[in-house]
């Protein structure tokens, strides 16, 4: 209605403006999806910006026909390619042959891509625009270094130019990569200002600047090194290769909150929110998932890396994919226990005890765990099991299901913390065996 003075009005009995409901309100209401509550405070975000409340429901189902899922091919292509080529049974072993929608889109039948999926939800546990999946660790770097700083300069410290197994070193990544190594600082010392030097060095320009968590050693003493945030202030990306996949230092899916073991490891989510432009990262260390490598971060610097022809080189299968998915979920739904690494991580030795006793093979005895896969270097975990006496390795390796133990002073421990449970009875019968058989 308009006024004599041409201004606009409102009548008296116009009905006020609807108020939206929160994001938290609207995506508790959606709980009947069986999605996790990240991804539905998601959709309930992207209703509410919208103005249409009642697209939050149709945005969850939209998200859910992304996931990977068995599908049953009736087109007759024993070989499809967005259905993830040869269908595999043996991994689903008693179930029918089937594919799955590795690349499909099932709500338009359309090709779709492969960071819908696993890559999506990734991104979204650890806080990144975007991520995008390879086939390992050393994947990553090699696919980000290549795809945004070939033929360009890329400081390092010299003491983050490591190595890890199978002789992977930074040096030589960067070479193939196309970018020119830069190293700055020394050994133990590396300051914001070494970087800076090279920077704004006209001679040459810096596509980006590496980090490199030491996730296999340690360096202490008189030591200094610069931290994300400084870094972030440089200019160009940072790209930080945290190594071992920890997604967020505060373990949300943790009840107990993070162990005291995990302190000073870096994690996704922080160093995107101090400033990494990208974080790499492995999927089968600290993460819990199959071996695959993550990149994540920025969105149009991940799409970068995925439009590289190097992607399609690296890129993983369909069942390292569903794993990766699943591990993902797990994290979304704070649902520790579902991931192998983070339950035996967490058992607590008066537990692991009882377990060794029932056993009742053997001297029960307090041991000690480690990480390994090249991530927290120096860390031991209390942990139990049970002791033969002698060296029994051999004996243990030739049971129906091989059981690997470890030899100190003289006897045969079996760490029990990296067991499953359900597996007790089987190492029992091993260990009973090994003990049947003079050393």
């Amino acid at each position: 209605m308009t006024g004599r003075d041409g201004s606009q009005q409102i009548r008296a009995d116009a009905p006020a403006p609807t108020r939206p409901p929160s994001v938290d309100v609207l995506a508790r209401s959606l709980a009947g999806t069986g999605l996790p509550h990240a991804v539905l405070v998601d959709a309930a975000r992207d209703a509410i910006a919208t103005g249409d409340f009642s697209a939050a429901g149709p945005g969850a189902e939209r998200f859910a026909t992304t996931l990977l899922r068995p599908v049953v091919n009736a087109t007759g292509v024993l070989l499809h390619t967005n259905l993830g080529r040869a269908p595999v049974a043996l991994a689903r072993r008693g179930d029918p042959a089937r594919y799955a929608n590795v690349e499909l889109d099932l709500e338009t039948g359309r090709r779709g891509s492969r960071s819908d999926h696993a890559a999506r939800l990734l991104a979204l546990a650890a806080g990144a625009e975007a991520a995008l999946v390879v086939n390992n660790g050393a994947s990553a770097v090699l696919l980000a270094l290549s795809a945004l700083s070939a033929g360009t300069r890329v400081p390092v410290s010299r003491g983050e130019l490591v190595e890890i197994g199978g002789g992977f070193r930074i040096p030589d990544v960067l070479a193939a990569s196309g970018a020119t190594l830069a190293e700055v600082g020394t050994t133990n010392r590396t300051r914001l200002s070494d970087y800076r030097k090279v920077v704004d060095d006209p001679e040459g320009r810096v596509g980006l600047v590496l980090k490199v968590h030491r996730s296999n050693y340690q360096m202490v003493g008189f030591t200094e090194e610069v931290g994300i945030r400084e870094l972030a202030t440089l200019g160009p990306p940072v790209v930080f290769d945290i190594g071992s996949g920890l997604l967020d230092e505060t373990t949300p899916w943790l009840r107990g909150g993070p162990p005291a073991w995990l302190r000073g490891e870096p994690a996704a989510r922080q160093a995107l929110e101090h400033g990494a432009s990208l974080v790499t990262f492995s999927g089968d260390k600290l993460l819990g998932g199959p071996q695959a490598g993550v990149i994540a971060g920025r969105r149009d610097l991940v799409q970068a890396c995925a439009r590289h022809p190097l992607a399609r080189a690296l890129r993983p299968g369909g069942l390292v994919l569903e794993a990766l998915q699943d591990t993902a979920l797990a994290y979304l739904r704070r649902d520790a226990d579902a991931i192998a690494f983070w339950r035996m991580a967490q058992v607590g030795v008066d537990e692991l005890v009882r377990r060794a006793e029932r056993l009742g093979v053997g001297e029960v005895v307090r041991c000690r765990s480690v990480p390994g896969g090249g991530a927290l270097p120096g860390l031991e975990i209390d942990s139990a099991g049970v002791a033969l006496p002698g060296d029994r390795l051999a004996t243990l390796r030739r049971a129906p299901v091989p059981v690997l133990a470890r030899v100190q002073r003289g006897r045969t421990v079996l760490d029990l913390r990296t067991v499953d449970p359900a597996d007790d009875a089987l190492v029992a019968g091993a260990a009973a065996a090994a003990l049947s058989i003079d050393c």
